[in-house]
Order: C-alpha cells, then structure tokens, then sequence
C-alpha cells in the first residue's frame, strides 16, 4: 500500500502555495497525497490516546464549487492522479471523524501580527496536540512554495531528537540531498551530542548523508537560526528534555517559527520512526 500525505485544501491563492508544496514533498519522498476539501470548518481526529477538534478558519470555505477543480489541476499538472478524501464517519452532522493512519500531514502557515498562524490555528493547543499524539510526522509549510535543496537537522540530543534525527537520515536517503546538523550547545562539550549517535548505532548512517555538522557554542539561538539555509526543509523534534532543553513547542519552537521561514518537519513524542 502506497504511503500517504494527508492535506487539507484552502481554496485560496495561500491555498495553492501549500497544496504546491505538499506535492512537491510527495514527489520528493515518494509518497501520494490525500486531499480534503472541508465542507465545514471543524473536524475530529482520534488518536490513540486523545482526541483533538480541528478549528478551522473560515477561508477554508471560500468558493466550494471551484475547489475540487483548482486542487485537481494542480494535481494533474504535477501528474498526480487526483485522490480525495471523503468522511464516512461524523461524530456529528458537521464534526466529521478523520483517520490518523497517514505517513504525514500537512499544516500550512501565515504570519500574523501577534504570533505565527498556520493553517490549523495558532502554533497552539491544538495544533500541539495533534503533533503531540501523531505518530506521522506533521510538514508545516513555509508561507509560499519553496523547493528545498538540503536537509537540515536540529539536534539536542533527547530521545525525541534522536527520531527527529532518524527521520532527517530517512528524508536525505530517500531523496538524495545532503544533511545538515545544527546544534546549539548548553553546558556539555560538542562531543557529548556525538557520543550520543554513537550511542543510537546511527555514526554510520548519518556519515553517509552529513554535510556538516554546525555547534552554535556562542550567541543567541534565534540569531543563530541565520546559519540555516533558506532552502533547505528543518526536521525537528516537537519537544523533549536531552542534555540541553531541546526543541520544545515553547520559546525553542517559537523562535525558530517565527524567524525561519523554512518548511519544517516535526516529530513528535509519538512518532514512529518508518523504514
């Protein structure tokens, strides 16, 4: 069975762009998209331990008529067979139920003025949650298409960097584009975050993608993030605690956000890492 990318369509000229990066993520990786059209602005999905609603905002209405033939074109164009996804279950007339056994999801993002937005909501409860329960990993779009060229890593050195890590190696190897390691060092040597992929038994594999491996060992994180090349997709884990504070869904995850405006990867805690 082909692995699948679950997107939801906003029938909108911010709409394109996301949809325009999903299938280019699907081209890069192999993989085929799912797309929903929303007939309402909410929706449920069931985790294995939680379930989250989906607020949507009202732009993902506009103009139903045109949108199966707008996401069809650009489908097409890419020479995809278009594939749809219609909700069977409804745990209400207007809440339907969405299945959580996708390889990935889409989230698109805008820029707001008080925080950063995507497509789902504000970077927020819900938002987390879906991250914090997914065991696929959730692609976050940057705010217009943008091809990417390398693979960008950030590494702390929790168990949920290590996956994240995992998964950078898997996307490098499938793709053939070379990884980059980013590090912003806390109170241990460089060679501590080395000691621990010797540890994971992945020296080997990540030696066969690495470019280079950058420790930031002076100066602020954010400041720092200018280091990462624009084209290049950031994987990352959602949040965890290694032997610094690693990319957590609180000011870490803020910051790289809202100054970065790659298209990220996140795994989350319940992440499972895929062959």
């Amino acid at each position: 069975m082909a692995q699948k990318l679950f997107h939801i369509f906003r029938n909108t000229p911010l709409g394109r762009e996301t949809l325009l990066q999903s299938i280019y993520f699907c081209q890069k990786m192999g993989v085929l998209p799912t797309v929903y059209i929303p007939e309402s602005t909410k929706f449920l999905m069931y985790f294995e331990n939680d379930v989250v609603q989906v607020d949507l905002d009202p732009s993902y209405l506009t103009d139903p008529k045109t949108a199966i033939a707008h996401a069809s074109d650009l489908l097409e164009a890419a020479k995809i067979r278009p594939e749809f996804f219609t909700p069977k279950n409804y745990t209400a007339s207007t809440l339907p139920d969405i299945p959580t056994s996708f390889e990935f999801m889409c989230c698109p993002r805008s820029i707001s003025d008080l925080s950063s937005k995507i497509g789902l909501g504000y970077i927020g409860p819900r938002v987390r949650r879906i991250i914090q329960s997914a065991r696929f990993p959730v692609l976050i779009t940057s705010p217009v298409y943008k091809p990417w060229q390398s693979v960008a890593v950030f590494f702390g050195g929790s168990t949920n960097a290590v996956n994240a890590l995992r998964l950078g190696i898997r996307i490098a190897n499938r793709t053939g584009l070379g990884l980059n390691l980013y590090t912003q060092v806390g109170k241990q040597p460089a060679d501590a975050y080395r000691r621990i992929v010797r540890k994971e038994d992945l020296s080997v594999p990540l030696n066969n993608v690495l470019g280079d491996w950058t420790f930031f060992e002076k100066g602020r994180f954010e400041d720092n993030l200018f280091s990462v090349p624009h084209d290049a997709l950031v994987v990352l884990g959602a949040y965890g605690h290694g032997i610094i504070r690693d990319i957590m869904f609180g000011s870490m995850m803020e910051k790289i956000q809202s100054t970065i405006s790659n298209n990220l990867l996140i795994a989350g805690p319940k992440y499972t890492v895929a062959g």
